[in-house]
């Protein structure tokens, strides 16, 4: 099944880099799971609110700066935070990062720096970033909507 970004996914993709919206644009026709986009660019005031309410942990947010952006999942018309839905987007944002060859890290795997460039599924890009925190005795930040241009 093919999907489409809606005519607000494209409204939340302007002012974003063209490298990372291409990536986006070209992910959801490769993806299993339908998306949307909920947040690209953020204002100073929008970041510092996010912290206050503990939804942020930045205020170095790369939403500032037009180089991430934030996808929701969605299960028939209904939005879903299932993080097993949001590994099937991360493959096929990898996928779209490696055709066009675009540097993308993933709020879900923290230390790979480029999930183009990641030899397994996102998956187990996940459960690498969740194994080194826990070594670590360091809890895991799992962002599985947080997509960022690395540059």
């Amino acid at each position: 099944m093919s999907f489409k970004l809606s005519v607000r996914s494209h409204v939340k993709l302007e002012g974003l880099d063209q490298r990372l919206v291409a990536v986006v644009k070209s992910a959801i026709f490769k993806s299993k799971i339908d998306f949307g986009v909920i947040c690209g660019m953020r204002t100073t005031k929008e970041q510092e609110a996010l912290v206050s309410k503990g939804a942020s942990q930045t205020m170095k947010s790369k939403h500032l700066d037009g180089l991430a952006v934030d996808l929701m999942a969605y299960i028939g018309s209904r939005g879903s935070w299932e993080l097993n839905l949001y590994d099937d987007i991360a493959d096929a944002m990898a996928e779209a990062a490696r055709e066009i060859d675009v540097p993308i890290r993933w709020g879900a795997s923290w230390t790979v720096p480029n999930i183009a460039h990641f030899d397994g599924s996102m998956e187990d890009a996940m459960n690498s970033y969740i194994d080194e925190r826990r070594s670590q005795n360091r809890r895991p930040f799992i962002d599985a909507p947080h997509f960022e241009l690395m540059v």
